[in-house]
């Protein structure tokens, strides 16, 4: 399937402006939900929403989209492209990003001396202090790594996102004199 394709798709499936402002449950909200910059693809919002969806999707694991859409309204972000990029995140990448977010904040934190999750494993105790020892030594690295690999995943998305919309219109503009030419001359 084409770019076209897909971003036509996209278009029949995303509730538009009016939509929105035709639905009773999001009347109190059309003033804000129904700003210009929240749904036109400009070069401000469509960077700030690529960021925004690449930084919710990991951390929010459950309801990034509805996380996403709401955070786009402060941030003055792309409503459809922050929703869309929050797709990134799905059954096949989770298992992929969530190791290697575990790793990276194992790394962080310097837990590759001396195995503490595993020595917190080994013992048959059940007391609370085990359990929170493990919790702690599993959930920290994996947090940390998390938010370290979403960040840096959003600063690169938003990178991108500029960079190919700076090339767009450069393209855009050295393409303009051939074709006022072409008509001139025809």
């Amino acid at each position: 399937m084409s770019v076209s394709g897909v971003m036509k798709w996209v278009r029949g499936h995303i509730p538009t402006r009016e939509s929105i402002a035709a639905n009773r449950w999001l009347a109190p909200f059309a003033d804000r939900l129904l700003k210009p910059d929240l749904w036109h693809f400009n070069r401000r919002s469509v960077p700030r929403a690529v960021a925004l969806g690449l930084f919710v999707a990991p951390i929010v694991p459950v309801a990034h989209t509805f996380v996403a859409a709401l955070l786009a309204l402060p941030a003055r972000a792309n409503i459809v492209i922050a929703l869309v990029i929050t797709w990134v995140i799905n059954p096949l990448t989770i298992p992929p990003f969530y190791y290697a977010a575990f790793q990276v904040g194992r790394f962080l934190l310097h837990l590759d001396k001396g195995n503490p999750v595993g020595a917190a494993i080994v013992p048959p105790v059940h007391t609370a202090n085990h359990w929170l020892t493990w919790l702690l030594h599993v959930t920290g690295p994996a947090a940390l790594g998390t938010v370290v690999l979403a960040t840096f995943a959003s600063a690169a998305g938003y990178l991108v996102s500029t960079l190919i919309w700076r090339f767009r219109i450069a393209r855009k503009w050295r393409r303009r004199p051939a074709r006022r030419h072409g008509q001139e001359i025809a």
